[in-house]
């Protein structure tokens, strides 16, 4: 069974590869044709549209390779797997579109101060085509994006580029209506905007994970009223709580034992309790006798020693 089970989580990782794989092709195709139609077009709006959509290809580039390393398993180098370099990625990704959304608003602002023409036309036929293939390409990865925050950045690249191509074809039409040049870079700070909102969303956890943050769930004031009140348990101190990986959180610390208290079954009560209670299965704890703990504990992080 644990053989079935590897196997089928195999391919099922495979066939996830696949989807990124094919994603990524759609999606350099569509940056070519917006790029070239922006340029015929004299639109803005749609050569910026374009330049997301090319970072939507290489964040998925970067999501593939980070799935492919994060799959590799614990060595003497890396002693805790590689599984954060999925965390990585999403990190490089959300920073892309933090660049990329500060580049637009320079753009956008000197064309406000100087529009100049755009073929409507072009703008929304492409906008419309964009449209269609954005939604292809996050529904692709959709279901892959609800448990690996490497693959929901990659995803919110593709929602803000769709939102985008809907911001782009209704600027494209009020053009065509009524002229209005101006509608070209406003829509262009609209899609900055929207993309430096989701960025911001989104490089926080990541930042949390890689600097080794506590969880927020379960959070640290549960695990130690929890563990105050297991029986034995005289108090507890330096401790740690941290993801590991987006999901697997680890947990460190002392654990001051009443007297007569047996150190094993203790210790193994205290790791069941959070193994049940928490999902916590990562644990390391150090048990001391209550008169022998260390002389000045501090509830966080290191004795005060």
């Amino acid at each position: 069974m644990p053989h079935d089970h590897t196997h089928h989580s195999h391919h099922a990782a495979e066939a996830g590869d696949r989807r990124v794989g094919v994603a990524v092709a759609v999606n350099l195709g569509l940056t070519v044709v917006q790029i070239v139609a922006g340029v015929i077009a004299g639109s803005l709006a749609l050569i910026a549209d374009a330049i997301h959509n090319l970072s939507d290809a290489l964040s998925l580039v970067i999501a593939l390779v980070a799935r492919r390393i994060g799959r590799r398993p614990a060595d003497a180098a890396m002693t805790f797997g590689y599984g954060r370099a999925e965390v990585v990625a999403a990190l490089i990704n959300y920073t892309t579109l933090v660049v990329i959304a500060l580049y637009l608003v320079a753009e956008a602002v000197q064309r406000l101060i100087d529009p100049a023409g755009v073929d409507g036309w072009l703008v929304v036929v492409v906008a419309g085509v964009a449209l269609v293939i954005d939604t292809v390409t996050a529904l692709l990865i959709h279901s892959m994006s609800k448990s690996s925050m490497n693959i929901r950045a990659a995803f919110l690249h593709n929602v803000a580029d769709a939102l985008g191509s809907v911001a782009v074809i209704v600027g494209g039409t009020l053009i065509l209506l009524y002229d209005w040049r101006l509608v070209d870079p406003l829509v262009t700070l609209l899609i900055a905007g929207y993309i430096l909102w989701h960025a911001g969303n989104g490089i926080r956890p990541a930042i949390a994970v890689l600097m080794l943050g506590s969880p927020g769930d379960p959070s640290l004031d549960r695990v130690v009223a929890r563990l105050r009140s297991l029986p034995g348990v005289a108090d507890v101190h330096a401790l740690h709580l941290w993801r590991m990986q987006e999901d697997t959180v680890a947990f460190q610390g002392h654990v001051v034992m009443e007297e007569g208290a047996d150190a094993l079954a203790l210790r193994a009560g205290i790791k069941r309790c959070l193994s049940e209670e928490f999902g916590i299965d990562h644990a390391t704890i150090e048990m001391e006798p209550e008169g022998a703990h260390c002389e000045t504990p501090a509830l966080i992080g290191g004795t005060g020693q």
